[in-house]
């Protein structure tokens, strides 16, 4: 079989959300760089998203992809998707006995349930042209659980078993579904936390330094490229050994 050029997306159209900043900003512009077209999705961070957009040739979209109309609107924006990645995603910390029901539903509708509404909107497509790859971006947090995440850690556990049973529902249709699990990256929400707690991370990396959001999107473009065409329902952990 011949093969397109390793890893490379080029006439592809890719759809990426929470991509303003961090990790989702890695991946727009790994998958760009890798010749696909991508929309870039936020809810904030307006300029920064547009910047970025206008730096890889891109679209910038505005839309709140925990809300299931603003989804749809996204995925019918970004035209004919040939790959979707959903790495929109907040956390709102606290004990589980003064966690409210808003900080709870935040989290779990944001991370996690927004990956059903943009899926949904995208499969029927991915399905009829059966062609399609799908990501998702969930935490070590969702393997081994944390202290003061309950909600964080649900969302990003659910995001696996949802991946999983969306692998087995469209892989007839030649349409992929997989994970990928990052450790602690060096983004704005490891930024803010306290040195002890980076230093207790770091011990617990074999690898001893914490990621950067492009080791996230190099592993993003292999699983959404040609070369991972018979990987599907996977889980990807990009964490320096953490999870081991």
């Amino acid at each position: 079989m011949t093969r397109a050029p390793f890893c490379s997306l080029e006439g592809q159209t890719a759809l990426v959300t929470g991509a303003s900043r961090g990790i989702g900003r890695a991946i727009a512009r790994e998958l760009a760089a890798a010749g696909a077209s991508v929309v870039v999705s936020y809810r904030t961070g307006a300029e920064e998203a547009e910047e970025l957009a206008a730096e890889i040739g891109g679209r910038a979209v505005q839309a709140d992809v925990s809300d299931p109309a603003s989804a749809q609107a996204l995925v019918e924006a970004a035209g004919d998707l040939d790959v979707l990645v959903n790495n929109a995603g907040v956390t709102r910390d606290g004990l589980i006995v003064r966690m409210s029901d808003e900080d709870w539903h935040t989290v779990l509708d944001t991370n996690l349930a927004s990956c059903f509404y943009t899926c949904r909107a995208a499969a029927r497509g991915m399905m009829r042209k059966r062609s399609g790859a799908i990501v998702n971006i969930s935490s070590i947090v969702g393997l081994h659980g944390n202290w003061g995440q309950t909600n964080y850690a649900a969302s990003k556990a659910g995001i696996i078993g949802f991946t999983k049973a969306l692998a087995k529902e469209l892989g007839s249709r030649n349409v992929r579904a997989n994970v990928v699990v990052p450790g602690y990256v060096k983004t704005q929400l490891t930024d803010v936390l306290p040195e002890e707690a980076t230093k207790l991370m770091l011990d617990n990396t074999p690898l001893g330094r914490l990621g950067d959001p492009e080791d996230v999107a190099g592993a993003v473009r292999f699983l959404v490229s040609s070369e991972a065409s018979f990987v599907t329902g996977a889980v990807l952990l990009v964490d320096g050994g953490l999870g081991m």
